[in-house]
């Protein structure tokens, strides 16, 4: 499916883009000050309640439509290009979800949005070292403290000796308290010398 079918040229120019990669002081990375030591935070889109965005994304997570993770990816991509030259990323790691949340769902909704950062910046894409030991509810209908009580021990990595001195990009969809990607932030960061990025697809705005 062409990128013309998902979004026709005008409504891309009409989507909320936050232009948040020109900026190191952006409203994502201040999410995380003083939480993670990350290299760079960013997201996308504006992510507003009943808006097209939320929209994209809902059928991106719930409708099988993996296609917008694809193009949503590609325009991702295209900001990361112009970083990659200044910090250099190693892999593209994605938010997992618990194994018997996959076979539910049938695929991870963050997958195809890494699968082309990582294709367009030409490294690597792995599902393997960081992995989701907890099954738990749509975090979305928790208030904030039930999100960070429950979630610290959730996520793990898997690694060997090749994994260790690389800057990992974490990607996911939707920003919103910064818990479940702080968590996988905490898990990585067990790997020796590793450095982390975070990008989402949006951040709620």
């Amino acid at each position: 499916m062409s990128n013309e079918v998902v979004f026709c040229t005008s409504c891309r120019h009409e989507m909320p883009l936050t232009q948040y990669y020109l900026d190191p002081k952006n409203e994502a990375a201040k999410k995380f000050y003083g939480r993670v030591d990350a290299v760079h935070v960013s997201a996308l889109l504006y992510f507003n309640k009943r808006g097209i965005v939320q929209e994209l994304i809902h059928n991106l997570k719930y409708k099988g439509h993996e296609e917008i993770g694809s193009v949503l990816g590609s325009w991702q991509a295209e900001e990361l290009k112009e970083l990659q030259l200044e910090i250099p990323f190693d892999a593209v790691i994605p938010v997992p979800l618990h194994k018997r949340k996959l076979r539910e769902r049938g695929y991870n909704q963050v997958s195809t949005f890494g699968k082309i950062i990582a294709s367009e910046l030409n490294i690597p894409f792995s599902e393997k070292i960081l992995i989701r030991k907890v099954y738990s509810k749509t975090q979305s209908k928790k208030n904030l403290i039930g999100r960070t009580e429950n979630i610290e021990n959730i996520f793990d990595t898997v690694f060997t000796e090749t994994d260790h001195h690389k800057h990992y990009l974490l990607v996911d969809d939707v920003l919103t308290t910064g818990a479940t990607l702080e968590a996988c932030s905490r898990a990585l960061l067990k790997i020796p010398g590793a450095k982390i990025s975070i990008v989402c697809m949006a951040m709620a705005h």
